[in-house]
């Protein structure tokens, strides 16, 4: 536990924390918000605040969680729609009765009452690796979402069963190879800021149908590939996004709305419902999950809202399926980036973004490809992303 020592909009720093580490997420002041520790020199940290920081003062605690940010997976994330740090918008505005996000407000991100009918695939005595299929659970009529061994994992089945159960019920319990007993939910835990692991990488040669026949003409994107949407304030990105998210040839979108206005989250939250998907016949929304951190959401938040959706994306392609990540816009993420760089004094590059821009940008990126999936059975994958760039006063 240590003590506020200083703060600067979404910047805290706090002394008295020998026992964190980088990037462990902790609880700052008496309402508990919700931070990332930066950079760290001796016992004092510098921690960015995903929350609205004021009211806070020198001599509030901060509470170290010794976790890094992760996002939960499991069934229940489709047709979900978060903030940029997984909290279900719309549960937390049940509970609170208004329209407005309070601070410090704490909530799952899946529901944990809602039971799945869940379908045994592996049987007692199977030899399991990470990424093997545990068992299925149909959550939308066109997405069958597979529980699978957490990456890291290998072992022995010693119980499984089917039925119908909550995500925090436990449906397996393995045997690992060092000896130990885990018992497997259908809930798995992952950091944002790392990449999920798959076997190999493919390079990306299947045409992504966009559903724009002028876009698949001149401007062809590959499943797997990524691709810049760039053009000045009113030039029709978001409307292009908005196109490729309805009609784009995949099983799963998730839609990134990362510092844009909030009308155009309302439109998405409009038409999507309403329009049917030509290939399954159901509703848009049953192949969505939505990240809403609009430009009225604290700026801290818009740098995790994009590994939140990224990492969402990566679980899905781990099954197996083609899904596209549209993060409108890469821009404010790293306007979003410049902000927190301009609060630690670090030394400003060009046009006072951040010297490391480049390297974040390609960390992003690179999680996009055609992967083989981990687990025996040889699924094979694909990320493919597409972000809008959206320079001030149109400066490309």
């Amino acid at each position: 536990m240590g003590k506020i020592v200083k703060v600067s909009g979404p910047l805290v720093v706090a002394s008295g924390l020998s026992e964190a580490n980088m990037a462990d997420v902790v609880r700052v002041g008496e309402q508990h918000l919700i931070g990332e520790i930066l950079t760290m020199s001796g016992d004092s940290a510098a921690i960015q605040v995903y929350e609205e920081t004021s009211g806070l003062g020198p001599g509030a605690e901060v509470v170290t969680t010794g976790a890094p940010l992760s996002v939960e997976l499991g069934p229940g994330l489709i047709e979900n729609i978060y903030d940029g740090i997984q909290r279900p918008l719309e549960v937390i505005r049940q509970k609170t009765g208004g329209n407005f996000l309070p601070r410090g407000e704490e909530v799952p991100a899946l529901d944990r009452e809602k039971k799945w009918d869940f379908t045994a695939v592996a049987k007692v005595g199977d030899h399991l690796i990470g990424g093997d299929v545990l068992g299925t659970v149909q959550e939308t009529p066109s997405i069958l979402h597979k529980i699978m061994m957490p990456p890291k994992m290998s072992g022995t089945v010693k119980e499984i069963k089917s039925g119908s159960f909550t995500v925090e019920d436990v449906v397996a319990v393995i045997e690992t190879d060092k000896g130990e007993t885990k018992e497997l939910t259908m809930i798995q835990k992952w950091p944002v800021r790392v990449g999920r692991p798959y076997t190999k990488k493919y390079p990306p040669v299947t045409p992504l149908q966009s559903g724009q026949r002028i876009v698949d003409t001149f401007f062809p994107v590959a499943k797997g590939g990524t691709a810049a949407i760039p053009g000045p304030f009113g030039s029709g990105k978001t409307v292009m996004q908005h196109a490729l998210a309805k009609w784009a040839d995949v099983d799963l979108v998730v839609y990134i709305g990362c510092g844009e206005r909030g009308n155009e989250m309302t439109d998405v939250l409009r038409e999507f419902p309403e329009l049917v998907d030509p290939r399954t016949g159901e509703s848009l929304m049953k192949r969505t999950v939505l990240i809403a951190n609009t430009s009225d959401m604290p700026v801290a938040a818009r740098e995790a809202s994009i590994y939140t959706g990224i990492t969402i994306a990566e679980y899905f392609r781990d099954m197996g399926y083609a899904v596209a990540v549209i993060a409108d816009s890469t821009s404010r993420w790293a306007e979003a980036l410049r902000e927190m760089s301009g609060r630690l004094e670090e030394m400003p590059g060009e046009e006072g973004y951040p010297a490391y821009l480049s390297s974040r940008l390609a960390q992003f990126y690179e999680r996009a490809g055609v992967v083989e999936c981990l687990g025996s059975d040889e699924r094979q994958g694909s990320l493919t992303a597409v972000g809008a760039v959206s320079p001030p006063g149109g400066d490309l």
